[in-house]
């Protein structure tokens, strides 16, 4: 995988509480990802980027939320989100990722 795709498929990580609950008991983290990227392509570029072993990945797609308006009706943005669980004992720093 080139790195200008390995760029594309992680758009961000995402800290919510849920994240955070799921990073200390589990070991796993959250990304949102290209809408295109499959679970294999998600699994290399983690490794790719943040230099661990990754055991696991899952997927879901998420709807962006409808919101009712003076206007009318108007919906968020949809998109996608990976739980990615790395090898116990490791962890990834997001601040040095290369």
């Amino acid at each position: 995988m080139n790195a200008e795709r390995v760029f594309t498929i992680i758009r961000e990580p995402r800290f919510t509480e849920k994240a955070a609950i799921r990073g200390d008991e589990s070991n796993q983290y959250v990304f949102e990802v290209a809408g295109d990227a499959t679970k294999a392509e998600i699994k290399e570029a983690v490794q790719q980027l943040f230099k661990v072993d990754v055991t696991g990945v899952s997927t879901l797609n998420v709807k962006g939320k409808t919101k009712r308006t003076v206007r009318g009706i108007s919906r968020g943005r949809s998109w996608k989100k990976a739980y990615v669980r790395v090898a116990e004992g490791q962890n990834i720093d997001y601040a040095v990722a290369e």
